[in-house]
């Protein structure tokens, strides 16, 4: 298909459709602001007074994380390094067993507000705090892009006000958050997951019709090289493959789903284990909906441009762009649905940003106030508000507009701070000899070793050849294209592929790495070094409440175990009684056959008949 690069731009029924989700989120927040004035306590309002049920957790579990990063970043990544991203799906699973088996009972079992109590109920005070610290700076760093990085690539190609787009969305998010705590924030993202389905839907079956049926875009996808699902190199250096995506996968999500505060604190606001266990295994159908959309998605994409990339041609100046690109080529002679895709980003954006304000202001409460202030009850839920954190994430998408390159590297902090965390609170739930001092100096070397290799990778970015993204063309292009569009110079994390650049040693290997790799180095270095250091400091003599570690009996194995042993003890119950039955009615018979008084009136019943047929014997 060729395209001009004149497109389309927002109408009124784009804005209205847009303005109409923002109000829509709003009104849930007024909503529950009004049910629950009850939430008197601070912990009430935070953890939705322990009341939800598993489908909602799901479902706010499955926004949380799916930001407009998402549903922009993910098509892009397939439409330039293959469908190979959808094994992630593989990833999503490991990371649901893990998260519902390993973490989620210990952290309800306690009862916990903030996961970074448990640091010090199992460590000390120290490892709390600096627990507690890497947390906020990650997720502030993190909120800030999720809020500027999406308003700026929709700004760019639609031409909505930037700073219009920053400020509604950080200001829409923390009135839900301070109106109606966490049970506006899930029944919120309940209601933007449906948006970003519908958003992904519109764009998915609208390029589906234009690109004559999903037969043709999967040709297209095999033709350009994009079906590769099935890649096994073993080398850590490749962007993408089998091994990184479900190894590296694993490790980054589990820091998100079994650590991270934002959504420990939604599946421990469940009524009981059972709907908390409940909520992660259904959410993992939220994420396999959401990352099938993205990835075929990203086919579509390449599709549509197989002939003539816009990037390529310099038509949009970040890869992050192509999404919002085709969404106004293709939909520009249909009112309104611009607008839902833009909601659809968006929804993505509010889910993450409400996630985040609502956990910092937990953390912040638990773990930074209550341990050393004596403030009221009244004050404690006003702070829990989160009013401060939301000023603070809109301020920190206006640091992200001028981080140019380090706009990549804080995205890449979230998963170089996860790592070692994830390391940590293994240590402590699955070591019952970690002590103190070995938790705090894993976390210490855990850090330094991702934050060397995460820094390294963007001052020394991997270049194409070991990375290797999948061909792009402009040979289709019907417009004239400047000379200088093929020098990819839209971020120095892109090197032009026409460049030979000479690079010391560990930048061509160590700096080169799968940024997926970045949290498995910040995990294991962790558990190694804490492993090591609490032996060498008389770990072994360390006694422990059975509480803080994982028990078997906190294991679906164990359960279903249980249950079989159960159920087998009851068969060979009814066995025994069974034989019981028949061995009391052999008794019976055989009493029945031989006691004098039933055998004589047998006998005497008998004669009569003998007597008879004698005589026929002898005839």
């Amino acid at each position: 298909m060729a395209f001009s690069p004149v497109i389309g731009s927002f109408v009124a029924a784009d804005y209205a459709v847009f303005a109409l989700m923002l109000l829509v989120s709003a009104a849930i927040g007024v909503y529950y602001a009004i049910v629950g004035r009850g939430q008197s306590s601070s912990r009430e309002f935070l953890m939705g007074g322990q009341s939800m049920t598993a489908v909602p957790v799901a479902l706010s579990l499955t926004a949380s994380f799916m930001s407009a990063i998402t549903v922009l970043a993910t098509p892009a990544e397939v439409y330039r390094y293959g469908a190979s991203y959808g094994l992630f799906s593989l990833s999503y699973v490991l990371v649901v067993v893990v998260s519902s088996e390993v973490f989620l009972p210990v952290f309800y079992r306690l009862g916990i507000t903030s996961t970074y109590e448990y640091l010090e109920i199992r460590f000390n005070r120290a490892t709390r705090l600096l627990g507690t610290v890497m947390f906020i700076v990650q997720t502030m760093l993190y909120t800030g892009i999720v809020i500027y990085a999406p308003a700026l690539a929709l700004n760019q190609v639609t031409g909505m006000d930037l700073w219009g787009a920053v400020i509604s969305t950080g200001v829409v998010c923390t009135f839900y958050c301070a109106m109606g705590g966490l049970k506006a924030v899930v029944w919120t993202d309940v209601f933007q997951v449906g948006i970003m389905v519908a958003g992904f839907l519109s764009v998915i079956i609208r390029a589906v019709v234009l690109q004559g049926g999903v037969s043709n875009i999967l040709n297209h996808a095999e033709l350009g090289g994009r079906l590769n699902f099935w890649d096994f190199d073993a080398s850590p250096l490749r962007r993408y493959t089998f091994w990184t995506i479900t190894f590296g996968g694993t490790f980054v999500w589990t820091s998100i789903y079994g650590i991270n505060q934002a959504q420990v604190q939604r599946y421990i606001s469940c009524k009981s284990m059972t709907h908390a266990k409940m909520s992660l295994y259904i959410n993992l159908l939220g994420l396999w909906i959401i990352m099938l959309c993205s990835v075929f998605a990203g086919l579509c994409l390449y599709s549509v441009y197989k002939h003539c990339d816009p990037w390529t041609a310099g038509t949009v100046s970040a890869a992050d762009q192509l999404m919002p690109y085709m969404v106004m080529d293709i939909l520009r002679d249909y009112p309104g649905l611009p607008g839902l895709f833009v909601a659809a980003a968006y929804s993505g954006t509010l889910s993450t940003v409400s996630s985040s304000v609502n956990a910092l202001a937990a953390v912040t409460i638990e773990d930074l106030i209550k341990p050393y202030t004596h403030m009221t009850e009244k004050h404690l839920s006003w702070t829990s508000k989160g009013f401060l954190y939301g000023s603070l994430c809109i301020g920190m998408a206006g640091i992200a507009s001028l981080m140019g390159s380090l706009l990549q590297a804080a995205i890449n902090i979230f998963g170089i701070i996860g790592g070692p965390l994830l390391g940590l609170f293994s240590l402590g739930i699955l070591c019952p000899y970690a002590n103190a001092t070995g938790g705090l100096a894993g976390l210490l070397s855990g850090l330094v070793m991702s934050l060397w290799v995460g820094i390294g990778a963007q001052f020394y970015p991997p270049l194409p050849e070991q990375s290797r993204p999948l061909g792009l063309t402009t040979h289709g292009c019907n417009f004239t294209i400047a000379a200088d569009a093929f020098n990819w110079t839209a971020s120095p994390t892109e090197p032009s592929l026409y460049t030979t650049v000479l690079q010391p040693f560990l930048a061509d290997n160590w700096y080169s790495l799968s940024y997926l790799y970045f949290s498995p180095i910040g995990t294991l270095t962790t558990l190694a070094v804490g492993l090591v250091v609490s032996l060498l400091s008389g770990g072994m003599k360390l006694n422990l409440e059975p509480t803080v570690t994982l028990m078997k009996e906190d294991t679906m194995l164990f359960c279903f175990y249980k249950l079989f042993k159960e159920r087998v003890s009851d068969l060979s119950v009814s066995i025994n009684n069974l034989q019981d039955v028949l061995s009391l009615s052999t008794t019976f018979l055989y009493s029945f056959s031989c006691h004098p008084y039933l055998g004589h009136e047998t006998s005497r019943k008998a004669g009569p008949h003998k007597k008879q047929r004698e005589p026929i014997g002898k005839q």
